[in-house]
């Protein structure tokens, strides 16, 4: 029996990434005024929207590692539309100085 718990951490146990890898750089292109259409060629599709309310997105990633725990993450960026423009942006990102400058249509 203790020949068998021994090898358990020879496992191999897969990484598990889940929803929408988001990088700094890509949160740097957001600017307020912008199109539903716009952020999401740039975000990319969200993962979670509000079904009562169409003009919130969510944009999380979750990731389990199969190595250890201290490895997982977790990020969360929510967007909030108002007429179909970008009004606000919250979350595990900072939002660059250029994100208040709205985009001229």
């Amino acid at each position: 029996m203790l020949s068998i718990s021994a090898c358990s951490s020879w496992v191999y146990r897969i990484d598990i990434p889940q929803g929408n890898y988001l990088e700094q750089r890509d949160i740097d292109k957001l600017k307020l005024a912008m199109t539903k259409e716009q952020v999401k060629f740039v975000l990319g599709s969200p993962v979670v929207l509000d079904a009562f309310n169409q003009d919130t997105w969510h944009y999380v990633y979750r990731f389990k590692s199969g190595r250890s725990e201290k490895f997982d993450a977790e990020k969360q960026f929510v967007i909030k539309f108002e007429d179909n423009k970008l009004v606000s942006a919250e979350g595990d990102f900072e939002l660059p100085e250029s994100f208040y400058t709205p985009i001229v249509n």
